[in-house]
């Protein structure tokens, strides 16, 4: 039985830790929930708090119907939608790849929860990648990750603290972002096993990622900026690896 105030703790992360659960807040998001516990039984472990006017949502669910102020209470939102999850972490951590599950793209030290969130959101309309994620990044889990992602973190396989050297043993092929690399339009970019991609502002060790013997490959632009943000450098590239792939 989840009490409404520990419900609201779970905005932290670590009651989220303690608890092994976290929040998904609004319609679209639970109706994602509900769409993807079909294929993964474990999502049904999920308890819904709901007010009336949402109680078509409940089954198959575990709920309770809450008064308006009591919504407001446990919500993250300043206009509560009315219908919120407490979904086990463990039931996303265990969303399996598909058969077209081919690579793997990995975030060094992410930090942005909205960068996070549109990157999932990316990986599961292509729906051909995992995601990896390094020890210092931000938690999938966070409210803003949560609801940028759309519903993306239910249907897209999550790993946690994956070291960057770790890689290597996994991967034969190992690719990242870099100015000076080959086009993306390049043959062999969709060839690539494991996509590395940096912290925002500081990107990859340079060293790190000579040891992994990853071959560069760069997104050609104007020069008239610096930089493309991560959240569109990741959605460019799957795109491309999507198109060569299906070129095939």
């Amino acid at each position: 039985m989840w009490a409404l105030d520990d419900i609201r703790k779970l905005q932290q992360k670590k009651y989220r830790l303690l608890s092994g659960h976290f929040i998904a807040e609004g319609e679209h998001l639970v109706q994602e929930l509900r769409r993807a516990a079909v294929h993964n039984p474990a999502l049904f472990e999920s308890r819904l708090f709901l007010t009336s006017r949402f109680e078509s949502f409940c089954e198959g669910f575990e709920a309770r119907v809450l008064s308006e102020a009591q919504m407001s209470r446990i919500s993250d939102t300043k206009t509560p939608q009315g219908v919120l999850a407490v979904v086990p972490i463990a039931a996303v951590l265990e969303v399996q790849p598909t058969p077209a599950t081919t690579h793997a793209c990995y975030f060094y030290e992410i930090q942005d929860p909205g960068n996070l969130g549109s990157i999932l959101r990316t990986l599961a309309w292509f729906g051909s990648a995992r995601c990896l994620l390094s020890p210092d990044s931000v938690d999938p889990f966070n409210p803003k990750v949560v609801r940028a992602s759309m519903g993306a973190i239910f249907h897209v396989p999550l790993e946690l603290d994956v070291t960057l050297a770790s890689l290597s043993g996994r991967f034969p092929r190992i690719a990242c972002l870099d100015m000076n690399g080959v086009p993306v339009t390049d043959a062999g970019f969709p060839q690539q096993d494991v996509y590395v991609f940096g912290n925002e502002a500081r990107g990859v060790p340079r060293e790190a990622l000579e040891t992994l013997g990853a071959r560069a490959f760069s997104i050609p632009g104007t020069d008239a900026i610096e930089s493309l943000n991560l959240a569109s450098t990741v959605s460019i590239c799957a795109y491309e690896r999507g198109r060569a792939a299906r070129q095939d």
